[in-house]
């Protein structure tokens, strides 16, 4: 269906551009300031640093040292992303920043050429304008681009629908490819996704009388399931901890409600409800209004088939996640874009109605209005809240780092409450006491980061060691410090060159 002619607000070229703009705005700042505190951001930013610090390309462990849950796909991009800029908070953030910029420009796409550029809007503005996107769009983790292929596999799925297209090997190729990175970015979760909405809607199929399926065969699933499989097969093999660790406490333990936290059947909907406001509400209420005056079974019967897969692909993924008992409210993110191209696809339906047709422009007036306002308000207290309660680790990794680079120091860590300290300070590895004053003696440290527990200790190991002066602020600020700088003493530097001298002219003669 093609748009109407302007009458509104939504039908303003000025209005997408406004819009637009504070999407992207919203985008990049709700996180500010950036830190790794919470949502295990610093896990997944720790699997890209051990890439670029240790090669470890296909298995990583998370700063603790246990194995690392996900699938090495976004690590991947983040390192790349690394060796191009060189800033790891950049290469950590643009991951989900650019999967949630585009998402909202493919769902605008998509929706202008089947619907019309005032169904486009209402599209990418209630992909953009919720309490969930700007959120997940610059946190350090996989949900954002784990949403957008599984956008992209759906979409496809839609498309061929919608132009009445069977499936020849090139589609089902990229079907293929598309499956395989999903599972290289958070493993078969996609099938959770997809696969119940492909089923329902094929067991209605046969009435559309139709040239119009959802199935693209069975070697695209078994074959991206096989990539996926050697994966684990391999971490199983050569991998100490991967079988216990990941496959099953993390994929296993997601459906005995013991290892992880159950949450109740009901727990997504009510969620979904809140944070996809006012777009939950509108799509319901559109759907009231197009079955006024007819039998709701009319109206069923009455839906074009790609409609049809749209609700099949969301409802679909919300009864499959809702089934399994551990439960997290951003794991549902990726039913949002099939219920902003249903949005779509019900205001173009609405034209069909004179009597709908006037409520559907104003109901979407004001859910634009009002989205935009709130989802602005909810970003501004987000960064608010940030920066009133900062990472008092911030300040001090980043005073240590400029101190060891201004002094050219040979420094490491040693393990304490808090793991994001290790990314913060850029190191892959924690050290251990014995080895600490191996190094220590032996000159090749010059510098370490000790958890205050352990001071009185490491000073009596550590010859020479004094408390580092370190200029900075914000830990000030904190009742606890929680972690001291040990530096060697300048008498004690000067004992080390003369050995080392010694040592040398020793080995000369």
């Amino acid at each position: 269906m093609d748009g109407t002619a302007p009458t509104g607000l939504l039908d303003r070229r000025s209005t997408a551009w406004i819009l637009a703009l504070l999407a992207l705005f919203l985008f990049s700042i709700t996180n500010l300031p950036w830190q790794l505190g919470d949502y295990d951001q610093a896990k997944q930013a720790f699997t890209s640093l051990e890439m670029v610090r240790d090669g470890d390309w296909f298995y990583q462990r998370t700063p603790n040292e246990f194995v690392a849950t996900k699938p090495p796909a976004v690590g991947w991009v983040s390192a790349a992303i690394y060796e191009l800029c060189r800033s790891w908070d950049l290469a950590w953030r643009l991951p989900s920043l650019l999967a949630a910029v585009l998402l909202m420009m493919l769902l605008a796409r998509f929706a202008h050429r089947a619907y019309g550029p005032t169904a486009a809007l209402l599209a990418a503005a209630a992909c953009a304008f919720n309490l969930m996107t700007p959120r997940l769009a610059t946190l350090v983790r996989t949900d954002m681009p784990l949403a957008l292929v599984i956008f992209l596999l759906g979409v496809t799925i839609w498309e061929r629908i919608r132009e009445r297209q069977s499936w020849d090997s090139s589609a089902q190729g990229r079907v293929f490819l598309l499956l395989t990175l999903s599972m290289l970015i958070k493993g078969p979760i996609v099938f959770a996704f997809l696969l119940p909405g492909v089923v329902l809607f094929q067991l209605r199929g046969k009435k559309f009388r139709q040239n119009a399926t959802a199935w693209f065969g069975f070697w695209p699933w078994l074959l991206a399931l096989a990539v996926f499989a050697l994966w684990t097969v391999g971490g199983i093999l050569f991998v100490h901890g991967f079988f216990d660790q990941v496959v099953l406490r993390e994929f296993a333990g997601r459906f005995d409600g013991e290892t992880h936290r159950a949450q109740p059947i009901y727990f997504y909907f009510p969620h979904l409800l809140h944070k996809f406001a006012p777009w939950s509400l509108l799509v319901i209420g559109l759907a009231i209004a197009r079955c006024r005056g007819t039998k709701v079974r009319e109206a069923w019967r009455g839906m074009s088939p790609e409609t049809y897969w749209l609700l099949c692909w969301s409802l679909g993924g919300l009864i499959v996640m809702s089934v399994v008992p551990s439960k997290r409210v951003d794991r549902i993110f990726p039913v949002v874009p099939p219920l902003c191209l249903l949005l779509a696809a019900q205001y173009a339906e609405a034209w069909r109605d004179q009597f709908v047709r006037i409520r559907a422009q104003r109901w979407c007036t004001v859910a634009v209005c009002f989205a935009g306002m709130f989802t602005f308000a909810y970003s501004v207290w987000k960064v608010h809240e940030g920066l009133q309660k900062p990472d008092e680790l911030v300040p001090f990794a980043e005073a240590v780092r400029k101190e060891a680079a201004l002094r050219r120091w040979q420094y490491e860590v040693m393990r304490g409450r808090d793991e994001r300290l290790l990314v913060y300070l850029r190191r892959s590895r924690y050290i251990g006491p014995e080895t600490a004053a191996d190094d220590w003696t032996a000159g090749k440290l010059d510098a370490i980061v000790v958890p205050n527990d352990q001071v009185p200790r490491m000073l009596h190991d550590l010859p020479g060691s004094v408390p580092a002066r370190i200029d900075f602020t914000g830990m000030r600020q904190s009742p606890v410090v929680k972690y001291i700088v040990l530096k060697k003493s300048a008498p004690a530097l000067g004992e080390i060159e003369r050995e080392n001298r010694s040592r040398l002219a020793a080995f000369h003669r």
